[in-house]
């Protein structure tokens, strides 16, 4: 059909706000990772934040009973299945001490549609939201498709990448809205102590604001660090305060996408509304699999939590014997996140060799000289870092900062 001559030029095909989403940053070098590797390159990837652990076979092993049972074949409550909600809501007083109700849990498609959910139900275009940085790379974006503004708040390997009360109280405007506080960190591994975050949840309940706290790397806290819940340590707060949380990390289950949201009732009702429109509910044979988890013992999760430990340990001495690096040792979770601002600016392999003028540069310089894959820390809000994951072998971790070690000789 001959186009009309009076019809309106298309300007764009992608919407304004979907096209300025950034890319996740984890996932695009997790990915060109994966493709060297399949061309034979040997690769060694610190990218994806993502345990090289199998799922326990105890939970796969109700995934496959699932799958037989006809009625997970069939469209089940938006909001997750009954008995997985109630079993959240006990494994949530078990491993935290927060008492809540199933009506107070909506399970999710992984911990990101829970952050989403979560922005979406409480803030109104404008809204603005404290970002403590550096920050995973996905919050920014929920809160900027919730309609929302992140407002960052920087700290740096001198406070252990931890903010303070006066930090937050400097960025606080009358268009605040909501606190997003995550412990233990992703990407810094920090954990603030329980003294801080009371002395933090203080200040939310005195600004009247509301809290968002991720804590999906809850079990994963070392050197006996005394630490908890927001809500928990601080219970005036539970009104106000949304807790999201997942099976990915404690029991290495990324890929079976379940996470769940814990909030006031009206707000879960409010996201069960949307989620029933924008995915229904999560795949009933990965809810069975997470009832399976949450509803186990941690046997499995010490295991894990053991070797990342050792792992721990090992990278961040190895790290910290580069000249330039400075490498804080991280508290929880399983990354470390070194200053790299003594090796930018600064000739590789001799003085004719590659200058990187900042971490994105450095990281693809490691990626081509030395087939190391790593995340830059502009990515977090925290340009002059890197992020490595160490959940990947031993054996891996030493050859890979090994190669830093001799790149950087």
């Amino acid at each position: 059909m001959a186009s009309s001559s009076s019809a309106q030029p298309r300007e764009r095909r992608v919407s304004q706000r979907i096209g300025t989403i950034a890319e996740s940053a984890t996932l695009k070098v997790d990915a060109k990772a994966k493709a060297l590797k399949a061309e034979g390159r040997p690769v060694i990837g610190f990218g994806a934040g993502e345990p090289d652990f199998a799922t326990p076979d105890y939970i796969v092993d109700a995934a496959v009973e699932a799958c037989r049972d006809p009625k997970n074949h069939r469209y089940t409550p938006a909001g997750g299945l009954p008995e997985l909600r109630k079993a959240i809501a006990e494994k949530t007083l078990r491993d935290s001490g927060l008492a809540v109700e199933p009506s107070q849990v909506l399970v999710t498609n992984g911990g990101k549609q829970a952050i989403y959910s979560a922005f979406a139900v409480m803030l109104d275009p404008g809204d603005e939201v404290i970002v403590p940085a550096p920050y995973w790379t996905t919050y920014p974006e929920a809160i900027r498709l919730a309609g929302g503004v992140p407002v960052e708040v920087l700290a740096d390997e001198t406070q252990d990448y931890k903010v303070t009360v006066e930090q937050l109280e400097a960025a606080r405007t009358e268009r605040t809205k909501v606190l997003l506080f995550v412990s233990p960190s992703n990407p810094t591994g920090a954990v603030y102590t329980s003294d801080e975050i009371k002395a933090i949840g203080q200040w939310v309940e005195d600004s009247g604001l509301w809290v968002l706290t991720d804590e999906i790397y809850e079990h994963l806290v070392y050197d006996g660090i005394e630490t908890g819940s927001m809500p928990v340590l601080c219970p005036f707060l539970q009104d106000n305060c949304v807790v999201v949380n997942g099976v990915a990390k404690t029991y290495a289950m990324t890929g079976w996408r379940v996470g769940w949201m814990i909030g006031p009732a009206d707000l879960v009702k409010a996201a069960t509304n949307l989620q029933s429109h924008a995915t229904s509910n999560v795949s009933n044979v990965s809810q069975r699999a997470a009832l399976a988890a949450v509803t186990g013992d941690l046997s499995a999760v010490d295991e894990m939590k053991a070797a990342f430990d050792r792992r721990r340990k090992t990278i961040v001495s190895m790290l910290n014997e580069i000249d330039g690096v400075v490498c804080p040792m991280p508290g929880g979770a399983f990354y470390a996140y070194p200053s790299v601002k003594g090796l930018l600016g600064r000739p590789l392999g001799g003085s004719d060799g590659p200058v990187a003028n900042d971490s994105a540069e450095l990281a693809e310089l490691i990626l081509e000289r030395a087939e190391v894959a790593v995340v830059p820390g502009e990515a977090f809000g925290s340009p002059g870092y890197l992020r490595l994951s160490y959940a990947l072998g031993d054996d891996d971790i030493v050859e890979g900062i090994t190669r830093l070690q001799k790149l950087f000789a």
